[in-house]
């Protein structure tokens, strides 16, 4: 699009009362391995609607750091649409594949913004496991955000949401979701995941170090591990002022992976 249509789309928005506001204010590229974010990001059309989602800053930071423009991102894990609201904004092209279709049609929603420099976005319902209209070795970086086994389930009854599946499940399935990102992404590609560590019982289930493993299994190497304070959680509010022999998990990690 070229200066003169966005500014007439923009003027046309803003009567409209719609403002698409493209960055946040005050942004800094993170440079240490501790990163916490209290403010959401309610840039563009970003939100904390959909549960679980990730805070638009971290796939902001890691496509910033990882990625050049009109680079390929994949996120095999859409939801709503933060990964790609992002690769958007920061014109970078961009695939997200969803198996629920109810997230594909939210993250098209999110999507429907216009921007003066537009890349090619595209949303598929399909299988984190089997990639298979993605060619070998045409991604640059895959930039993603798992469930965390079921302890949010995102579907009711879709079959292969692994959203569904208890812990020893999902790190069984989820060495099938790394080969596939090594599969796709090429040489010297980067694999950004974040994920955190569960409870069952009151005993702690590593699911962020174990989950790290099995993509270093098929071949990745370890380049980074941030460590991501939570902030706004759900089971916070929960355990507010009630009895607990525990302490509440208030991080998340962020693994980043090379195909060397």
């Amino acid at each position: 699009m070229d200066k003169e249509k966005y500014r007439q789309y923009n003027y046309k928005k803003q009567k409209e009362g719609i403002f698409i506001k493209e960055a946040p204010d005050n942004f800094k590229l993170e440079d240490t391995t501790l990163w916490s974010f209290p403010e959401r990001g309610s840039w563009a059309t970003h939100s904390g609607k959909y549960r679980g989602n990730w805070s638009p800053y971290v796939p902001r930071n890691l496509i910033l750091q990882y990625s050049k423009k009109n680079a390929w991102i994949l996120d095999q894990f859409l939801g709503s649409g933060t990964t790609l609201v992002e690769a958007k904004l920061l014109c970078r092209n961009a695939i997200g594949v969803d198996i629920n279709p109810e997230a594909i049609k939210l993250s098209n929603t999110n999507l429907s913004f216009i921007c003066q420099e537009t890349p090619k976005i595209y949303t598929r319902e399909g299988n984190a496991k089997k990639l298979s209209f993605i060619k070998d070795c045409s991604i640059d970086l895959v930039c993603t955000h798992p469930p965390y086994a079921n302890i949010i389930q995102y579907s009711h009854d879709l079959k292969e949401d692994i959203s569904h599946l208890c812990y020893e499940e999902f790190l069984s399935v989820l060495e099938s979701v790394a080969s596939e990102s090594y599969r796709v992404l090429k040489k010297k590609g980067i694999c950004a995941f974040m994920i955190g560590d569960i409870r069952r019982k009151g005993y702690v289930l590593p699911l962020g170090m174990n989950s790290m493993q099995k993509f270093v299994d098929v071949g990745f190497k370890l380049k980074e591990i941030v460590i991501k304070e939570q902030h706004n959680c759900r089971s916070a509010d929960y355990w507010n002022g009630r009895e607990r022999k525990f302490l509440l998990l208030a991080h998340e990690y962020i693994f980043v992976l090379e195909k060397c």
